[in-house]
């Protein structure tokens, strides 16, 4: 009797099985939902046009400087320095600072000047051309003017070499301008031992001084 009726339930069993009945009565643990993760969106950043720092900040510190150099000068630039053309074009804001290597031992004695400027957006061009053309115009035979290459600073760079023709002991001057942002700016180098290739060093970690 027992016997029949274990065949029974197996029979039953079975047919539950093979009619998807058995999984309805015990059913299989469903796989969890996936999470939803929000996708992360980048926030734009936008760069100033305009410079965000002080004058006094961009300037060159000592410590820019190749080593044997000291300061000799630094100063902000005032209003009434300026040139009434310069007053014209929107002149802001103004630095100066000078520093100087000496080795007495040698007679050799270098200087580097850097001089910032700050012009409204609409007048920079008119400043560098400005600046440019008062370059130029200075080649004269006597003094000689070559333009020099050199990487772009900003928006617009010109390097160039300053000798005197009618004296062989005359010095050289190197100098860079340039335009970045609402700055203008003009670095020279010029005594008895001149380095372009320093000078365009400088040049540049001035123009990354600007933001």
């Amino acid at each position: 009797m027992h016997t029949a009726s274990a065949v029974l339930g197996a029979a039953l069993v079975a047919v539950l099985v093979s009619a998807g009945c058995l999984s309805a009565i015990f059913p299989y643990p469903s796989a969890p939902a996936p999470v939803q993760t929000s996708p992360v969106t980048s926030v734009p950043t936008t760069e100033s046009p305009v410079s965000t720092v002080p004058v006094s900040q961009v300037a060159l510190q000592l410590s820019d400087m190749p080593s044997g150099y000291i300061l000799k000068d630094r100063s902000d630039i005032s209003y009434q320095e300026m040139d009434q053309m310069s007053q014209n074009l929107g002149w802001k804001a103004g630095y100066s600072v000078t520093y100087y290597q000496l080795n007495q031992q040698e007679y050799e004695m270098t200087e580097i000047n850097q001089v910032i400027d700050l012009y409204p957006l609409a007048s920079m061009n008119d400043v560098f051309n400005i600046g440019e053309n008062a370059v130029t115009s200075q080649d004269n035979g006597t003094t000689q003017i070559y333009q020099l290459p050199c990487p772009n600073m900003g928006q617009q760079t010109y390097a160039y070499r300053e000798t005197d023709s009618q004296n062989p002991l005359s010095e050289t001057t190197y100098s860079i301008i340039f335009i970045n942002k609402d700055v203008y700016e003009q670095l020279t180098m010029t005594g008895t031992t001149t380095d372009f290739e320093t000078l365009k060093g400088l040049a540049q970690t001035a123009a990354d001084k600007i933001q």
